[in-house]
């Protein structure tokens, strides 16, 4: 069963037991799915779906940084449930360490000198992790890697 099965699968469990926050949050994710599948004219894949739920879930960790400034603890624990909501769908999360061997492959399969080659690894980097890090956590550890290159 693909990724989108799955979820409107979860959506009419959804809907049966009651469940309105997983309701909603897989509402919006399919939402999401579906127009960025009309823009493009072809159905996602599930490695580009996982991309977007990535998205939801920096969209939501932006409303609990804002949510804090403005000390609205009920939009925090909303917007925490709804992670833990689309965290289901994303693909086991690789440890630091194991990001950090494949980012060490990307630069020397790049030949990487220093901050300047920071494109070329993201790009090779990113296709290697398949979904499995945060193009964020990625992107800071590819950061701290290409600055220690002297």
């Amino acid at each position: 069963m693909d990724l989108k099965q799955k979820m409107e699968t979860d959506l009419h469990s959804a809907m049966k037991s009651g469940d309105n926050t997983v309701k909603q949050t897989i509402r919006l994710a399919l939402s999401n799915i579906k127009l960025v599948e009309v823009q493009k004219g072809a159905a996602l894949t599930d490695a580009e779906m996982v991309g977007l739920l990535q998205k939801e879930i920096k969209s939501r960790n932006e409303t609990i940084l804002d949510a804090e400034k403005i000390n609205r603890q009920d939009i925090i624990e909303d917007a925490r449930a709804e992670i833990k909501v689309i965290e289901t769908y994303l693909p086991q999360q690789m440890s630091q360490s194991e990001l950090l061997e494949i980012i060490k492959s990307a630069i020397s399969e790049t030949n990487a000198s220093g901050m300047s080659d920071m494109g070329k690894v993201m790009k090779v980097a990113i296709a290697k992790v398949q979904g499995r890090s945060s193009n964020d956590s990625i992107s800071k550890t590819i950061r701290e890697c290409l600055s220690s290159i002297k």
